[in-house]
């Protein structure tokens, strides 16, 4: 899958695919860095019925910015209603801001892009 711009950079165009390189069976969570540079980094998740493990809140000191792909997933902000995300969704999570992952699609990949940047 792509290349981070800290690594084997490409001298002319390189062509991947988001969707591609998929295992049908997903035991945790799958994080992998598209693009990175130091101002910002673009990540591809790929979940299949995973969450935030109970009790645990992300805490991050970086803005995200996440579009959901494919699947479905909802998000829990501390004191505020869920939101179930569908394709095309997406939303900025300001640094700092408690979240947590419910649940996602167990019957299928749900792929996200998160892009966390420092504002």
């Amino acid at each position: 899958m792509g290349k981070s711009l800290n690594d084997n950079f490409c001298a002319r165009s390189c062509l991947d695919n988001l969707f591609e390189a998929m295992p049908a069976e997903i035991s945790a969570e799958i994080f992998q860095v598209l693009l990175q540079t130091h101002n910002f980094r673009l990540e591809r998740i790929v979940s299949r019925g995973q969450a935030t493990p109970q009790g645990k809140w992300y805490d991050q000191d970086t803005h995200e910015w996440v579009v959901l792909l494919s699947g479905s997933a909802c998000l829990r902000f501390e004191a505020e209603p869920d939101l179930v995300l569908h394709p095309g969704d997406y939303l900025l999570i300001p640094a700092h801001r408690r979240h947590r992952v419910e649940w996602t699609d167990p019957t299928q990949p749900t792929v996200w892009l998160a892009l966390h940047y420092h504002y």
